[in-house]
């Protein structure tokens, strides 16, 4: 949470004009960070989304270090680079430990363009659970057997930690990392925070049935397996039809986020 900042610069001039592919890429991790705040999942200053940047794979944008989530816009995001050293000129620092996950998964996982992570108090709970999270809501069986989990190891300002990251999120797009948070990704912006928003109703509502019961109505087997697949047989990709109408409603409340 209270990390250093990394505050390197490129000898690479921003002069060059930005292509449309990574102007709209800015665009959309923008509207997550706006959208990530309207849904209460922000930080103060701190925890981080990024995506790739199109046709320079070994870049990313993240956000600007000190500014709060409904402060960021296209133009004050941060490029980084593999090494964290930020490319082209920007006032801004980014935070340690967001260039150390992200860029572990980024660098990994290249079908993976944007990662979202999260201090939410429903999933800073769950990540306290030992058994996790259960198959006990519709939401919670989107990820049934989909979950990577992560032990903490401390403040994730060291590099090291991330073999055991990646190598603990295996397959997956979605993880719990225990005493810490939440953490989803996806090929597009619109995945990623579609499978954050279902990882924290899934963890908003075990907790609330917890709170309520000692005992929770468990799925069998056989019912979980069966919806799993029927809750990832998409015929379109995931977020391609919810990320419109949430841009709809950032365009109406408040359309900052794209200047």
């Amino acid at each position: 949470m209270f990390q250093h900042a990394i505050d390197s610069r490129s000898p690479v001039s921003a002069s060059h004009a930005m292509s449309e592919g990574e102007w709209q890429a800015r665009v959309d991790l923008a509207a997550a960070y706006r959208l990530a705040a309207h849904n209460g999942w922000d930080d103060l200053i701190y925890t981080h989304i990024s995506m790739r940047v199109p046709e320079e794979p070994e870049r990313f944008l993240i956000n600007p270090f000190r500014l709060a989530f409904q402060e960021v816009t296209a133009s004050n995001l941060v490029k980084i680079d593999g090494a964290g050293v930020i490319v082209g000129d920007s006032p801004h620092s980014v935070n340690t430990a967001g260039f150390v996950i992200h860029g572990a998964i980024h660098q990994a996982r290249p079908e993976l363009n944007a990662v979202m992570h999260t201090h939410s108090p429903g999933g800073m709970a769950l990540s306290m659970l030992p058994q996790g999270l259960l198959p006990v809501s519709q939401h919670a069986l989107i990820f049934y057997k989909r979950v990577a989990y992560h032990k903490y190891e401390g403040v994730a300002l060291s590099l090291e930690e991330r073999q055991r990251l990646i190598a603990d999120l295996g397959p997956h797009r979605a993880m719990i990392m225990h005493n810490h948070g939440l953490l989803t990704a996806g090929e597009s912006m619109g995945e990623a925070f579609v499978n954050m928003y279902n990882l924290e109703k899934a963890a908003s509502a075990q907790l609330t049935a917890m709170a309520a019961s000692r005992e929770l109505v468990m799925p069998p087997d056989e019912v979980c397996a069966l919806t799993v697949r029927q809750m990832n047989d998409h015929s379109r990709p995931v977020g391609s039809d919810e990320w419109p109408s949430l841009l709809r409603m950032l365009d109406r409340e408040d359309p900052s986020y794209k200047t």
